[in-house]
């Protein structure tokens, strides 16, 4: 039996041939997945992950696709969204179990119409929980590493552990889960406080209204480069003029130098040859090298 007549065969969920990650990226670019998978619980997750090391399958795991690139040329191999399947909810108290496919907005806003207190800074966070927990997303002094008490963990062996908050050694914008360990975001538990329904709504609308007047509503893949701290990217976009700077669809935001917009046909390549300009502009002018935030995946070409 081949690859795909077993998945068939195990109903693990949606199955596609070449599907377009453009489809599945928030900033609307993206060439196709040799195969697209989309599974429809945890079990059916660690079936699918079976299946591929058993057929030495390369692939790779997207949330909603917030912090990342697809290369025009797609990605070989599988393609695992964590989606509907993997989007569950449970709330004991001040403790939250929830799946790696819940959109992190939409946890935010649920957690304040409880008067749950600790995710006011996820209010306005594109993505999903899984990718949130990955890259210990962060936003208005505050991130992941706050509220995580523990995660739970698919690792490429086919094993399963729970870690702790200690354990995913979370730094800016980083986890264990990029450097030393890598692994799949199944679910996270996170501990939060009770508060006051209004002040934590009040809060929310602060951060939500402070997004919409200075970061952009069109197709964009989130925040491009890394804070060189005590630099800011935006700051330092800016300074050099590059706001409006535009490469084929592709365009730096007029609200917020750390970001590259879609104005409706960018591809790929252009968003690249516009990240690489910045990067060497920023270089040339201030001697600072900037890192990109926002996961670029590109298919390896014999």
């Amino acid at each position: 039996m081949d690859f795909l007549e077993e998945l068939h065969a195990n109903q693990v969920g949606k199955i596609k041939e070449y599907e377009p990650l453009a489809n599945h990226t928030t900033i609307k670019v993206g060439g196709p997945a040799d195969i697209f998978v989309e599974p429809d619980s945890i079990d059916l997750l660690l079936k699918t992950m079976e299946i591929v090391q058993k057929h030495h399958m390369p692939w790779r795991v997207i949330g909603r696709g917030s912090n990342l690139l697809v290369s025009d040329e797609g990605i070989e191999g599988v393609v695992i969204k964590l989606g509907k399947g993997l989007d569950h909810l449970e709330v004991n108290g001040t403790e939250v179990r929830v799946g790696a496919g819940y959109s992190f907005i939409v946890l935010a806003n649920a957690m304040a119409r409880r008067g749950l207190s600790g995710l006011e800074f996820a209010g306005g966070i594109p993505g999903s929980v899984g990718g949130a927990v990955y890259m210990n997303a962060g936003a208005h002094g505050s991130d992941v590493s706050k509220i995580l008490r523990k995660a739970h963990i698919l690792f490429p062996d086919g094993t399963v552990e729970w870690l702790s908050n200690e354990e995913m050694e979370y730094s800016y914008r980083t986890s264990v889960l990029q450097k030393k360990r890598p692994g799949i975001v199944l679910e996270a538990v996170f501990e939060l406080r009770e508060g006051d329904r209004e002040l934590i709504t009040v809060e929310m609308k602060k951060h939500k209204h402070y997004r919409r007047e200075t970061q952009p509503v069109k197709p964009c893949c989130g925040s491009v480069f890394r804070n060189p701290l005590p630099h800011h990217a935006g700051k330092l976009i800016q300074d050099a003029n590059l706001k409006g700077f535009q490469i084929g669809g592709a365009q730096i935001s007029e609200l917020h130098g750390n970001f590259i917009i879609n104005t409706g046909n960018a591809k790929a390549e252009d968003v690249i040859k516009l990240i690489d300009h910045i990067k060497k502009t920023i270089f040339e002018s201030t001697g600072i090298h900037l890192h990109t935030e926002v996961e670029i995946v590109q298919r390896e070409i014999d």
